[in-house]
């Protein structure tokens, strides 16, 4: 095909309509990947620092940390179950229906208590729905609180301090030794391996016989 002056060409002129779909191609798609790459591994997408407000300013500091509450005493299934329970207003007025009864900070669980109607406390931690965690396999196996969600013993506010991304996740199925303690410690925040961790945390794996799966279908069901 010659053209209008008697030249040679490859394409009809029409392909000429097509160069700015190829620079987009060729630059503003690679582009946008780099950065949904570099946005998905953000601290803003993996809530690195999420902290926010509750409707009721509950320490933990104060309630884990000074008074030595255990974890369990609230989150009271994490042992049994796949989910750590939010606890009910119930287990509030175990101790407030006396002590600070007629504090202000505490309106919203007392109107809780006198309706009925849960306090609409805000998730921290939380995987998005394709994401299978069971606490109680965890926990049972001695992966302590700490390892997934930090000193709450020392937060007046929690904060989400580890990115609980699958990288994150995988990297401790591949290597648990450095996470483990005996199963009757995970609640202990302060808690010191006796020895070298790897060493200790080794021992107790092999005598516990702990190989996290690393198959995708493990937490995607």
């Amino acid at each position: 095909m010659s053209d209008d002056r008697g030249g040679r060409f490859f394409f009809p002129r029409w392909t000429n309509l097509a160069r700015p779909a190829l620079a987009v191609a060729l630059v503003v798609v690679p582009a946008y990947v780099v950065l949904l790459v570099a946005y998905g591994a953000s601290p803003r997408t993996t809530d690195v620092g999420y902290q926010p407000q509750q409707p009721v300013r509950y320490s933990h500091a104060l309630h884990a940390g000074q008074l030595g509450i255990d974890c369990r005493y609230c989150h009271s299934t994490v042992e049994r179950a796949a989910f750590a329970a939010v606890p009910p207003t119930q287990t509030c007025m175990n101790c407030h229906a006396k002590i600070r009864a007629a504090s202000d900070k505490l309106l919203p669980i007392r109107e809780s208590y006198a309706t009925g109607l849960p306090v609409p406390w805000v998730k921290i931690h939380d995987l998005p729905d394709f994401v299978y965690f069971d606490h109680s396999a965890h926990v049972r196996r001695g992966v302590g609180c700490v390892e997934c969600h930090g000193r709450v013993d020392k937060m007046e506010v929690v904060t989400q301090v580890h990115p609980l991304s699958m990288g994150w996740c995988l990297d401790c199925h591949r290597h648990p030794e450095g996470h483990l303690r005996p199963p009757e410690l995970v609640t202990r925040m302060d808690w010191v391996a006796p020895e070298d961790p790897l060493v200790y945390g080794r021992r107790l794996r092999e005598a516990n016989k702990i190989n996290p799966s690393t198959q995708c279908w493990t937490c995607h069901r």
